[in-house]
């Protein structure tokens, strides 16, 4: 039997780099992955849609962060269409005052000649407390920023900031649900990664250990297990 494709979409300024040692597992058990492209638009919904304009007709379907914003619109729009799904880093809550107004501020900063300061700002809060200063992973995350842009950064945050609050609708997933935090992620803790996983029938939630917010690059081999064992079950 043909294995199930399997959609990724990445978070905010990251790009196929983010799920890099994930692919050859799911490739391994003879999958089609796909990396979505989230960087045209500028609302969460038409993201959705340009997501699924390109995805095959049903797949297991991974967001990490931004991507989970993603996901949850997809559920809403096709949920026929997914056959799983793994959300990553993310919270079914929408912005904060406290977020839209960092948000707002990264923005002004993009548009005003200051893009290149912004993913030295970011760098610290992705990532847990011992690996801020691990050269190796900072280049990476810069690279993906520096290369998305300002325009697409500027596109995704206004994205971001108008997404839907997708609490009152994790209920009505019904697909199998992988729900995976890092101990450490300041952004997205664990607590709210246990209310996605308290709401949504029948869902797994998994702690990656000494972990922040980009589980996938910073506890690769882990993720790359966790996502291959949730795509082959």
């Amino acid at each position: 039997m043909e294995a199930l494709p399997a959609l990724l979409i990445p978070g905010l300024g990251c790009d196929t780099r983010l799920y890099g040692s994930q692919l050859p597992a799911l490739f391994r058990q003879g999958a089609t992955v796909t990396v979505a492209n989230h960087t045209r638009s500028d609302s969460i919904a038409a993201l959705a849609d340009d997501v699924l304009a390109a995805a095959p007709p049903r797949f297991a379907l991974a967001g990490l962060s931004m991507g989970g914003y993603i996901a949850f619109e997809i559920m809403r729009r096709a949920p026929d269409r997914v056959a799983k799904l793994a959300l990553l880093d993310t919270t079914a809550r929408p912005d904060t005052p406290e977020q839209t107004a960092r948000r707002k501020t990264q923005i002004e900063m993009a548009q005003t000649g200051k893009f290149g300061d912004l993913p030295g700002l970011l760098f610290p809060v992705f990532v847990h407390a011992s690996r801020r200063n691990d050269q190796a992973l900072r280049a990476v995350v810069e690279s993906m920023m520096f290369e998305g842009g300002a325009d697409v950064f500027v596109r995704q945050q206004t994205a971001i900031m108008g997404r839907r609050d997708s609490r009152p609708y994790l209920g009505a997933i019904r697909c199998p649900t992988l729900i995976a935090v890092g101990y450490g992620d300041e952004l997205t803790p664990p607590a709210l990664a246990k209310e996605m996983a308290d709401a949504i029938p029948g869902a797994k939630l998994e702690v990656v250990p000494d972990c922040g917010h980009l589980s996938t690059l910073e506890q690769p081999d882990f993720m790359a297990r966790t996502l291959a064992a949730w795509h082959s079950a």
